[in-house]
């Protein structure tokens, strides 16, 4: 069976969105929209398998909702929304959690982190999670998914379960939905250790460049931002051995749309100094544009609300006959 091209994407609304979550995902996401037909979801319902303040969920959704407009994904063009806005995917999740084995959730390495040695006190929904995120892309039949290196594993999980339910009952209902790898995709690493990958969790602000920055706050955290005390290589393989200079190297390149080779031509052999100067000119002319068109949307969260609960009625058109073609294959009569 020939399935239409979709494209799902899923992020969680859990605050302080970083250049991380930009260059690493959200950026990418906009060129997709040239390419497929795509589903942009803040997936608020993976948010509480940990305890989250209600009010901080709430900014949290409104504030990712707007980092993603303001950022260039076309909220008219795409289906925008919160994950809870479509009823769907819980129910098609409970039908998954009939179909996905508990050796198969016993794997997942994500769970074991999170829930490190205390397992049996964390939320059921923590364990049973991947069949939930198997149902946020197949509730629309999504072909393809982006994906990092730490979600490989899940979008393994929703294949298997696609593949087992169309095995069970005979019917190809459902693709097997395949990664979306981006060659430009960039890791971009914690700016006080150029081994740890940026994160929202890690309690030094200094770490990390914040979609909300101010560009003070922005050349601040560039100026110290740790190095090491060479000279700039000048070709890209002397960047192996370096993590922070790699790593500083790479956002410059990303921020700027050149190859990371040019990036290294250009500042071959100078001192990190110079090279935060051209850095921080570069990352506040990219990202105050974003920040303050964030801001002018927060400042208006009915219209945020508007666009979400738009983009959660065209979510539930596309998932509804789905959802009623395996209500029809599963055996359950409709409502």
């Amino acid at each position: 069976m020939a399935f239409q091209r979709r494209i799902f994407s899923g992020i969680q609304p859990s605050g302080n969105l970083h250049l991380g979550n930009y260059l690493g995902a959200i950026r990418n996401w906009v060129a997709l929209q040239n390419e497929f037909e795509c589903i942009f979801c803040m997936v608020d319902m993976h948010a509480i398998t940990v305890w989250q303040d209600p009010a901080d969920l709430v900014r949290s959704t409104r504030e990712l909702a707007a980092a993603m407009i303001a950022s260039g994904i076309d909220a008219e063009r795409n289906t925008l929304f919160n994950q809870s806005q479509n009823p769907d995917h819980a129910t098609l999740a409970w039908v998954f959690n009939c179909v996905a084995r508990m050796g198969w959730m016993n794997r997942m390495t994500q769970f074991k982190e999170k829930a490190g040695k205390d397992r049996e006190n964390v939320s059921l929904g923590l364990f049973a999670y991947p069949a939930l995120m198997a149902a946020d892309i197949l509730a629309y039949k999504a072909t393809h998914v982006p994906v990092g290196e730490d979600q490989k594993q899940h979008l393994e999980l929703a294949r298997d379960i696609a593949q087992k339910f169309n095995h069970d009952y005979g019917r190809e209902v459902f693709p097997l939905t395949e990664p979306q790898i981006f060659g430009t995709a960039t890791r971009v690493m914690s700016l006080r250790d150029g081994q740890k990958k940026m994160s929202k969790s890690d309690p030094s602000d200094q770490s990390r460049i914040n979609l909300t920055d101010t560009a003070d706050a922005i050349a601040d955290k560039i100026k110290r931002a740790k190095t090491d005390p060479l000279p700039l290589p000048e070709t890209v393989e002397e960047l192996a051995g370096r993590p922070e200079a790699d790593n500083l190297m790479g956002i410059y390149a990303a921020l700027k749309g050149v190859a990371l080779d040019a990036a290294v031509a250009e500042f071959a052999g100078k001192g990190f100094a110079d090279f935060k100067r051209g850095l921080t000119e570069v990352a506040v002319a990219h990202l105050a544009p974003i920040t303050q068109e964030m801001r002018r949307l927060m400042d208006d969260p009915a219209y945020v609300d508007g666009v979400l609960r738009r983009g959660g009625e065209r979510a539930r058109e596309l998932s509804a006959p789905v959802l009623r073609e395996v209500y029809d294959v599963v055996g359950f009569l409709r409502p």
